[in-house]
């Protein structure tokens, strides 16, 4: 074949599977239109995995139970790779954006070698109700029907094995769905989950008293004494921070230094910072703030810094959970009398009057307790999250891992090669 001839086929056999690839995508999308519930499907760049990738817009109701309240449209993101592989549902626990990019892939899809579809949740990012403005319709039940009901579409299509994940809050979500729709997927794989009993649990101050080596938790605490000693010093700088960025509190700037003080151990372990880096009393004031800001910023307690994830406080404060503060340790230098009730106090609106219903929770307990699903939990050892981790025992299918030293970043790609292949041979035998 002369260097002409051969230009012609390489030309034309490029522009076949550039057809072909073209017209498959065209199909997926008119079948995934089809699908009901579906208002939108906007075709997107896949990458080296994903044959085809959609931005697909689907209607849900504001309440489940009453569907005359109204509806919503939530966001979530198709990726395909082939039909008779499994598919990854990832319950994102915040907005979705992330999964816009094209090369984004959870490190499950990885795994199984499988599809993926990103659900944003309720309330979140794109997938904002503009009917409810006192959050009334914000559940763990409403929300684990979103995705029982994109579940039941989409297998439509994707009639193999079914896997939800999802981190942190995420991780929530998809114990939560599981407890309410066990059969809807063959395998969960919840990243750091935490599940709570309370506005303020208990269980993560004792946590992080106990956490780490004498030396990690002696630094740490002459850091958070340090920077409650040198209050004249740290307000204005505090003060100049919250002006150049425009932040406002519910708070005045003393009680935000406090609490800032406060989150700084919770934060230290969740991201697995390293005692090294931590400022000695010879520091100077400035070295002393940017790092308590680089840990435990301002930002986590300014209005501005919540609006975001306005959302994910309240939902803690109806069902999630959250955690407390020890405040005993820095009563003498401390300007709040107390830290009870601080997150209704810093991170609700006023207009909103939320109750804890502990219903919920107990609910999802008692699931884990009884039931037997097949169901892979991942941990971080320092990780704050970890004090509230499920518990369960002599299950045969239930399996919980615990990464050693590992934080709020544990997954199971990270984890030491043992436990990972421990991982990914359950997950492979689940699948078979």
């Amino acid at each position: 074949m002369n260097r002409r001839n051969f230009i012609i086929w390489l030309f034309s056999t490029i522009l076949f599977i550039f057809t072909s690839v073209n017209s498959f995508s065209s199909e997926l999308k008119n079948m995934i239109e089809a699908l009901p519930g579906v208002e939108s499907v906007k075709t997107m760049d896949g990458n080296q995995h994903f044959n085809a990738k959609y931005e697909v817009m689907f209607r849900q109701p504001l309440d489940h139970k009453n569907p005359s309240a109204g509806s919503f449209l939530q966001r979530i993101f198709v990726a395909h790779f082939h039909f008779q592989h499994p598919m990854v549902l990832i319950t994102e626990g915040y907005a979705a954006h992330y999964a816009s990019r094209k090369s984004y892939i959870n490190e499950l899809t990885t795994i199984v070698d499988g599809n993926q579809i990103c659900v944003e949740h309720r309330y979140f990012g794109k997938s904002v109700p503009k009917d409810d403005p006192q959050y009334k319709y914000l559940t763990v039940a409403n929300a684990a029907a979103d995705h029982h009901a994109i579940i039941q579409q989409f297998k439509k299509l994707y009639q193999g094995k079914w896997l939800t994940t999802g981190i942190s809050k995420g991780g929530q979500t998809t114990l939560f769905h599981r407890s309410l729709y066990p059969n809807d997927v063959d395998v969960s794989v919840p990243y750091v989950a935490p599940l709570n009993f309370g506005i303020e649990d208990g269980r993560h101050e004792p946590f992080i008293d106990q956490v780490g080596t004498p030396k990690d938790r002696k630094a740490i605490r002459n850091f958070q004494l340090e920077v409650l000693k040198r209050r004249d010093k740290m307000l204005p700088m505090l003060k100049e921070v919250s002006d150049d960025k425009g932040y406002t509190y519910r708070i005045s700037l003393d009680e935000v230094l406090d609490y800032m003080v406060l989150e700084y151990s919770f934060a230290f372990w969740q991201w697995g910072t390293k005692r090294k880096t931590i400022p000695t009393a010879s520091a100077s004031d400035k070295d002393i703030f940017n790092h308590l800001m680089a840990i435990s910023s301002c930002n986590y307690f300014a209005i501005e810094g919540i609006a975001p994830t306005l959302s994910f406080f309240i939902q803690a404060a109806k069902e999630l959970g959250y955690y407390g503060y020890d405040t005993k340790p820095f009563e003498q230098y401390l300007k709040i009398k107390t830290a009870k009730g601080y997150l209704n106090r810093i991170f609700i609106p006023e207009n909103l009057d939320l109750q804890y219903e502990k219903r919920t929770m107990k609910a999802v307990k008692k699931f884990v307790k009884k039931e037997d699903p097949k169901m892979l939990f991942i941990y971080g050892e320092v990780d704050p999250w970890s004090a509230p981790a499920v518990q369960f025992k002599n299950k045969k299918n239930m399996i919980k891992l615990v990464k050693k030293g590992g934080s709020h970043r544990a997954r199971i790609l990270n984890m030491p090669t043992n436990q990972k292949n421990r991982a990914i041979k359950q997950l492979e035998e689940w699948l078979e």
